[in-house]
């Protein structure tokens, strides 16, 4: 990192670093057709399905990481979603959602990596939480709000529990304390740039996922 990149807040660092991937997965083919309402309540079903192979890996890891000295502060159970991915499922699939369930190949590719991280390297399992739980805060109330009118789910109901933090009240001021964490990251300035370098590559393992469903869910010419 150069003078001027230490001097920056690595909140700020972080985000810059990451936009243009940031970007790039918000603007894949399949999410833009999702969220345009041109996509069937099955697609969203399969994409909920990715989803909790990729949280029940980062959730998994956060249990052997609560005294992390680095990775520790991150784990709060508020922002814990796999209960309410197992809701959304149960609602989506039936009470038999856990049969036939299998990630595609770039969704097992992703949870391998968060998994590798929370074993191995926890300054790296954070890029990984930051990248998800932010997220989640922030655009996933778009992709609910979507949601619930294009496939009429209940307000805040099964089907979208997973982008309801019911025990986060001020999303605003979480997210502030969060970046707090993040600029007081106990790390060197050698290992920020690598938590950096990890935070692109989750949003690359992200669209990797984007780009198979959009695969699997083709808008019909």
């Amino acid at each position: 990192m150069d003078a001027t990149a230490a001097a920056t807040p690595f909140s700020t660092l972080i985000r810059t670093a990451s936009h243009e991937q940031h970007t790039e997965a918000e603007t894949s083919t399949f999410m833009s057709d999702l969220l345009g309402g041109h996509l069937g309540v099955d697609a969203y079903t399969r994409y909920t399905e990715q989803l909790w192979f990729v949280y029940r890996a980062l959730e998994e890891g956060a249990q052997a990481l609560r005294n992390d000295p680095v990775a520790g502060p991150f784990i709060q159970p508020e922002l814990m979603r796999t209960t309410e991915l197992e809701r959304d499922l149960a609602h989506l699939r039936g009470t038999g959602w856990r049969e036939g369930l299998a990630p595609l190949p770039a969704t097992a590719a992703y949870a391998a990596r968060v998994a590798e991280c929370a074993r191995t390297w926890s300054a790296g399992y954070i890029a990984h939480h930051y990248t998800r739980y932010l997220g989640d805060l922030s655009g996933g109330q778009i992709i609910r709000d979507k949601a619930e009118k294009t496939w009429g789910f209940a307000r805040k109901g099964d089907g979208v529990r997973f982008y309801v933090f019911e025990e986060i009240s001020n999303p605003a001021s979480f997210k502030r304390s969060y970046r707090e964490l993040l600029d007081a990251v106990n790390a060197d300035d050698l290992e920020k740039q690598r938590i950096v370098d990890e935070c692109k590559q989750a949003f690359a393992l992200n669209t990797a996922v984007f780009r198979e469903l959009g695969e699997v869910f083709p808008l019909s010419a």
